[in-house]
């Protein structure tokens, strides 16, 4: 089967030549090894089953996070139970090999113990930027190495290409599938060594690659953000991971009045309107949970707008720039929640920090989140920071 077509984005560099493969490579597919990461669902499947009808050699390896004994038959979990046996499944119809790790004591320490602690701090955590992060890009990435392979391939819905300065993150073709933002904490190495052969193309395309295939996760539903959480309850998770911690407190007004009481900061989060259990003349929203005081700060809308956004642990994948502070006042888009569009702003790098300015307020911009850079032409990542706080004038 031909390997679908990656048309890059608009205005960058690729590699041109008769002797490259479909992932790079100036050899044969058959002298060309990858290890798809296979979570067991159809994205990853007909990732590896269809490089596997290039002709590559194909190692298939799924990595098991967690304890599946609440998920074994939930729809949209992953990377347990049945899709485990899907994976091994697909595997076995294509002929390729296919290894189950056991990265549940790593999955926990990276990735869910850190959602408890960061929920615990009055932030909102994004559990899956941690997990591509750690486990998925950086333990799989030695997996692979350690099996020889030239590439790891995902089914991600990114754009990778070649550019004048190496390895580029772009946004994928289908714009309702886009996981750029869950992305942006891949560095360049990790970057280089990565493939994304679904970038190019609509979720429609790729089911309709998996029947052709014969692949019968064809219809299987798309994972969930948070996979390790039945049925959307994160508070029993935080409970269960760390016992005792969550303590009542007050919510209070912007001026500092008490208007009632919670039993946990880690059942709210900034933006929130719903649910708050107080009464008021006018609508109001949590503007901000300051945990260390175990209060939860509530306000009219007009108080959700920021304006600047103060950001830590920030990865920069643009062109290179020797000074991060050379990037002070550069104009970009920025997404500050997956749901939303990337906006107008402006980078104010120095030595104190990286922050973001916005052109126009945006409202609900929650500590634990991501800000991801994008380039104000085109479609590429340029990077991003996770959000260390929010400010509504000149400082955060």
């Amino acid at each position: 089967m031909p390997h679908p077509s990656q048309a890059p984005p608009s205005g960058a560099q690729t590699p041109q030549s008769n002797k490259l493969n479909s992932l790079g490579f100036a050899k044969p597919p058959r002298d060309t090894r990858v290890v798809a990461a296979m979570s067991g669902g159809v994205d990853s499947s007909v990732v590896a089953a269809m490089l596997k009808r290039e002709g590559y050699d194909v190692i298939g390896v799924t990595l098991q996070l967690y304890d599946h004994g609440a998920a074994v038959n939930k729809p949209g979990a992953c990377c347990a139970g049945q899709d485990i046996h899907d994976a091994r499944r697909a595997a076995d119809a294509e002929g390729f090999p296919h290894y189950v790790l056991d990265y549940e004591s790593r999955f926990r320490e990276a990735v869910m113990e850190d959602f408890a602690d960061t929920y615990l701090a009055g932030a909102t955590p994004i559990p899956c930027v941690r997990c591509n992060q750690t486990v998925k890009f950086a333990d799989l990435k030695r997996v692979a190495e350690d099996l020889g392979a030239d590439c790891l391939a995902t089914g991600h819905y990114v754009q990778r290409v070649d550019g004048v300065h190496g390895a580029e993150l772009h946004r994928a073709a289908d714009a309702n599938k886009d996981q750029t933002y869950f992305l942006f904490a891949t560095t360049r190495e990790q970057l280089a060594y990565l493939r994304f052969p679904l970038g190019g193309l609509p979720k429609s395309e790729t089911r309709k690659l998996a029947e052709e295939l014969g692949l019968r996760v064809a219809d299987k539903p798309d994972s969930q953000d948070i996979c390790f959480v039945p049925q959307g309850r994160y508070q029993d998770v935080v409970k269960k991971l760390r016992p005792g911690a969550v303590e009542a407190g007050e919510i209070v007004d912007v001026e500092g009045r008490v208007l009632g009481e919670h039993d946990g900061v880690i059942n709210y989060t900034v933006g929130q309107r719903r649910g708050l259990g107080v009464a008021a003349g006018q609508p109001l929203y949590v503007v901000k949970l300051e945990a260390g005081k175990r209060r939860v700060i509530v306000g009219p809308r007009a108080a959700l707008g920021v304006s600047r956004i103060a950001l830590k642990d920030v990865n920069w994948i643009g062109e290179p720039a020797d000074n991060p502070a050379d990037l002070d006042g550069r104009n970009v888009l920025v997404r500050v929640r997956s749901t939303r569009p990337p906006v107008p702003a402006r980078l104010a790098v120095s030595d104190g920090g990286w922050d973001v300015m916005l052109d126009a307020p945006e409202e609900g911009v929650a500590p634990g989140q991501a800000a991801v850079f994008y380039a104000r032409e085109g479609t590429q990542v340029l990077g991003g920071g996770w959000i260390a706080a929010t400010a509504q004038g000149s400082s955060a």
